[in-house]
């Protein structure tokens, strides 16, 4: 539990969401997997649909399931359940808060802290001190919390609504600012999917060409994140004023590649020690503390090489946060 960010209040922080990865535009793939259709047509390959339980401290996965991505999100999310039990905190983004879905993992005994739409209206039952107040999600007694949130940055300010919803009904334990500050952490996640598609994958589509390929590709790729990832988590518990978000993924990939390459030690004089080689890079290269930033959000992959929008921002801002709780009037 001394993981900084993995744990709050006791409760294991995870979060999940879903992701598409694209497959080979071959005759076996496309019996199972399809392309996404859009206003301009089809996607020049079909993908899969890849969703996954991460514990956001460490970003270490806890399960993972894919499927087509005919199938949507909320419909791979049930065989994630198996995982989740009494003591954990699940973060979920407005697709996942649906009643079913909600209520199932309720009764895993894990606790829920989501985002919904706001445009759903949720029936005030008794308003709470500190701005929240209880309602119902189907069956489940939740907490609502709705607020904006005002991000700062150079280039001006922008402001969103939130609200949140949490089975955390105890606002004298859980405090309502306390659980708008940790559903941050939800962010932890999509960047799991970028170590995976971007880093390790770079960008690439998978290589296999029939389906049962498709799995054996993506199986090794999540293994392959997997053991880097608690390589990092290994190193980082030896030092415990070092957060997680400091170990640089880059470095530890590399040095893995480079371990492959030179095979140096395989067999013959093999020390096992848990920091290990990628464990002494890393904390001998440590990122520094992480700050806030912004940064647009824009299509990866374009359709057509021709952008008839104009120039892209794609730079990262530095920004500053602010979080006002919306007093909601009663019943």
């Amino acid at each position: 539990m001394g993981t900084p960010g993995g744990w709050w209040r006791g409760l294991l922080v995870c979060a999940i969401d879903g992701t598409l990865m694209s497959v080979p535009d071959s005759e076996g793939n496309l019996t199972v997997f399809t392309k996404h259709r859009c206003n301009n047509g089809g996607a020049g390959y079909p993908a899969l649909r890849l969703l996954v339980l991460v514990s956001c401290g460490t970003r270490t996965l806890l399960d993972a399931v894919f499927g087509p991505p005919s199938d949507g999100e909320t419909v791979h999310a049930p065989r994630l359940l198996r995982s989740l039990r009494k003591g954990m905190i699940v973060l979920l983004d407005r697709n996942f808060t649906a009643q079913a879905l909600v209520t199932a993992i309720a009764r895993t005994g894990a606790q829920v802290l989501g985002r919904v739409k706001n445009s759903r209206r949720l029936v005030c039952l008794r308003r709470l001190p500190g701005g929240s107040f209880l309602s119902m999600c189907g069956t489940v007694p939740v907490r609502v919390i709705d607020c904006e949130i005002t991000l700062t940055t150079v280039t001006g300010r922008s402001t969103a609504g939130y609200c949140l919803i949490t089975t955390l009904t105890d606002h004298h334990t859980h405090p309502a600012a306390d659980l708008i500050t940790l559903y941050h952490q939800r962010w932890e996640i999509e960047t799991a999917y970028l170590e995976i598609k971007s880093t390790i994958l770079g960008g690439r589509v998978l290589r296999a060409r029939t389906p049962a390929g498709t799995d054996q590709e993506v199986y090794a790729l999540l293994v392959t994140y997997q053991v880097l990832r608690l390589a990092m988590a290994d190193a980082a518990s030896t030092r415990p004023d070092v957060d997680p978000d400091r170990a640089s993924f880059s470095i530890a990939l590399n040095t893995a590649r480079d371990l492959v390459i030179q095979a140096t030690g395989i067999i013959a004089d093999t020390v096992i020690d848990l920091v290990g080689t990628i464990g002494r890079r890393i904390l001998a290269d440590l990122m520094p503390d992480r700050c806030i930033r912004t940064r647009p959000r824009v299509v990866k992959r374009a359709i057509s090489k021709y952008n008839p929008k104009g120039t892209v921002d794609r730079t990262s801002y530095k920004a500053t946060i602010s979080i006002n709780i919306l007093t909601t009037p009663g019943p």
